[in-house]
């Protein structure tokens, strides 16, 4: 089975900061219809890279050694859940970090009056730069989120970021206000993996560690998952399938995005602690559109995260930003039609969530415009 954990070396802890088959469906040559995209015929040919999905073809990769996992506790339980954190990587350039991801919330823990206290969590998608602070719940305003960010920069030594991403709705508009008063882009986005998966992390190694820690509190601020939208004519592809890519081609479409110049994004998979074989296959959509590299541009500022098949519905939904749901394609349910889905979100869990997108010309052509690395994190526990 292959994995995909966080890795834990790249946290840094409070105590040492040495870390601190496809069917086709005929549509109008005109207007889009309803049907935004149509799956391809079995002689369609695509992207020589792009493989069309066959279930069970995910294969098992190595498991971290019991060892190893014993060896990263001990190292956790000597932190005091208490501390706060403020780390900057010594070998990182600090006008290099330019974008930061932030959360502003409660966490189940109580302070001495017995209300829950806050937090604010910052980080880079690298986490060379790694900040927590504890606050009573009486100064959560957009003043105290625009004094801590200016904290941060003068305590680390960093300038000020160009862009925050965030991914909690109900913080918006402290986030927004305090981000433009400091000249910042506030992006609401879900594509905050290193934050979310840090969140994970500090759950286990210290909300649950500490001494005001409240067991079965539910989160103050659940993520919103609303009832999917109909697509925006300007998204709609004309043509898909469901593909896949060995893993070490994935890796490499990602470390190419840059030099190639094509709109996407990648996920920093030494952070995920990725533990997949090089040839196993990981499942992904192939959208081709005459006009690709229009349609990639869309998609290049949506913060794409993830899609899902919704199999009642016969359909894809795109998720996009914080709480934006798209029907992004849809397709006629027949048994092999169901079963295919099927298969292809069952080895995208197999995977633990990782998935991709790539946006194409024609669905033959060998190059792509478009490509997203995606990762389907379940909501923080917090």
């Amino acid at each position: 089975m292959a994995t995909v954990s966080f890795n834990p070396t790249r946290i840094r802890t409070t105590s040492t900061f040495k870390h601190r088959n496809a069917i086709s469906i005929p549509t109008s040559p005109s207007k889009p219809s309803r049907i935004p995209c149509i799956i391809p015929s079995n002689n369609t040919r695509t992207h020589p890279n792009l493989r069309h999905f066959r279930p069970n073809s995910v294969s098992e990769s190595s498991v971290s050694t019991q060892k190893e996992e014993e060896g990263v506790l001990d190292d956790l339980q000597e932190d005091d859940p208490t501390a706060e954190l403020s780390y900057l990587d010594p070998e990182t350039e600090p006008d290099s970090i330019t974008e930061w991801e932030l959360d502003f919330c409660s966490r189940p823990i109580l302070d001495v009056r017995g209300k829950k206290v806050w937090e604010l969590l910052v980080c880079d998608n690298a986490l060379a730069l790694q900040y927590t602070k504890y606050f009573p719940n009486n100064v959560i305003n957009s003043i105290t989120l625009k004094d801590a960010i200016v904290t941060i920069c003068e305590e680390l030594g960093v300038p000020l970021p160009e862009k925050i991403r965030f991914f909690r709705s109900q913080m918006q508009t402290i986030v927004t206000k305090a981000c433009k008063e400091l000249g910042i882009t506030p992006i609401p986005s879900k594509r905050c993996v290193s934050l979310l998966l840090w969140l994970e992390e500090r759950y286990e190694t210290v909300y649950t560690r500490h001494p005001g820690f409240q067991k079965g509190s539910k989160p103050l601020m659940a993520l919103d998952n609303p009832f999917p939208m109909e697509l925006p004519e300007n998204l709609f592809g004309e043509r898909w399938a469901f593909v896949q890519l060995p893993y070490s081609v994935v890796r490499k479409e990602v470390s190419s995005l840059e030099e190639n110049f094509v709109f996407g994004a990648g996920l920093d998979l030494d952070l995920l602690g990725i533990e997949i074989d090089d040839k196993t296959l990981i499942p992904g959509l192939a959208v081709a559109s005459s006009r690709a590299k229009p349609l990639a541009g869309w998609m290049n500022g949506l913060e794409v995260s993830s899609i899902e098949v919704d199999t009642a519905r016969a359909c894809l939904i795109l998720s996009v930003g914080i709480s934006t749901r798209y029907i992004y394609a849809t397709y006629k349910k027949t048994p092999v039609t169901t079963s295919e889905a099927e298969a292809w979100e069952a080895a995208k869990k197999a995977c633990r969530g990782l998935h991709f997108l790539a946006i194409q010309e024609d669905l033959d052509s060998e190059d792509c415009v478009g490509y997203w690395l995606l990762l389907d994190l379940p909501p923080p526990p917090v």
